[in-house]
C-alpha cells in the first residue's frame, strides 16, 4: 500500500465561537484520488485552507510529506508541492490565458523562480494538457465558465504540485463538460499527481475516486470507498434527513 503524502492529526479550526472543523483525522496516499465530501458548511473548505496555509489549525497537525505544515505561509507550502484550485474562479481579467498560467509556471514547486521564458513554454505545455492551447492569447475574462475551471486547472498544474486539491472543481459544469472535466482529472492521476478533491457531484465521487472522506458539522463521520460511504446511513442522514435514512435501513 502506498505511504501517505498528507497526514490530517486531530485538526481543528474555531473562528470565535464556532467550530468549523473538530478533531478531523485522516491520510491521503501517495497516487491515490482522495473524495471530500459533506453537506454545505461542513467544514471542507476550511480543511482546505489549513492546508495550504490560508488558515491555521487551533488544534492538531497537518505533516505533508513527513514535513509538518504549522506556520507555514501559502507561497511556502505551495513550493513545497501543494497547489489548489478555488471555489471562485478569479483569474487575473487583464492577462491573456497563457499568461495566466506563466504567473503559476514562475512561482512553482521547487522554490527556485523560473525565467519568464521558462515559465511560458511550462504553461504552453499546461494548456495544451488541458486542451486551451487555441484560446492561450484571448483575453481570460473572454472564457466560459467550463474554459475557466480549466484554466484554473492550468494554473495550479503549472505550479508542479505532487498534491493536488481541488475545491469543487465541477461546479457550473453540465453534462458533457463533467464527463469531460472527469477525464482531466483521471489524466492528471495518471501523471503521477495525487489529488483530494472537494466536490457535491456524486456522480465526479463515484467515478473518479478510490477512497472518500465525509465530514458534517465540521466532524468526520464516515471514511472508506465510494460505495461503502454512499450507503452509509449516517452519510445519507447528513445529505438527505434522518427520515430518509431510517427509511433507508428498513428497506
Amino acid at each position: 500500500m502506498s505511504s501517505p503524502i498528507l497526514e490530517v492529526r486531530g485538526a481543528a479550526k474555531r473562528f470565535g465561537g464556532v467550530a468549523a472543523v473538530q478533531d478531523v483525522t485522516f491520510e491521503v496516499n501517495s497516487g491515490e484520488i482522495l473524495g471530500l465530501i459533506g453537506p454545505n458548511g461542513a467544514g471542507k473548505t476550511t480543511l482546505v485552507n489549513m492546508v495550504t496555509g490560508v488558515a491555521s489549525p487551533t488544534r492538531g497537525s497537518i505533516v505533508f510529506e513527513g514535513r509538518p505544515l504549522a506556520g507555514l505561509r501559502p507561497h511556502q507550502i505551495g513550493r513545497m508541492g501543494i497547489a489548489r484550485t478555488f471555489q471562485v474562479v478569479r483569474p487575473f481579467a487583464n492577462l491573456t490565458v497563457l499568461e495566466n498560467v506563466a504567473v503559476g509556471a514562475m512561482y512553482g514547486a521547487g522554490g527556485a523562480r523560473r525565467s519568464a521564458a521558462s515559465a511560458m513554454r511550462a504553461a504552453e505545455e499546461v494548456l495544451d494538457f488541458v486542451h486551451l492551447l487555441p484560446r492561450r492569447d484571448d483575453p481570460a475574462e473572454s472564457l466560459p465558465i467550463a474554459g475557466r475551471k480549466r484554466l484554473e486547472l492550468a494554473k495550479a498544474l503549472a505550479m508542479e504540485p505532487r498534491l493536488l486539491l481541488l475545491d469543487e472543481v465541477m461546479a457550473g459544469l453540465r453534462g458533457v463538460e463533467i464527463d469531460q472535466a472527469m477525464d482531466l482529472v483521471r489524466a492528471i492521476s495518471a501523471r503521477g499527481i495525487t489529488l483530494l478533491i472537494i466536490e457535491h457531484v456524486m456522480k465526479v465521487i463515484t467515478g473518479v475516486c478510490n477512497r472518500v472522506v465525509v465530514l458534517d458539522y465540521g466532524r468526520k463521520i464516515a471514511e472508506g470507498t465510494p460505495a461503502q460511504v454512499t450507503t452509509d446511513p449516517a452519510v445519507i442522514e447528513a445529505y438527505l434527513g434522518k427520515r430518509y435514512a431510517q427509511a433507508h435501513r428498513s428497506t
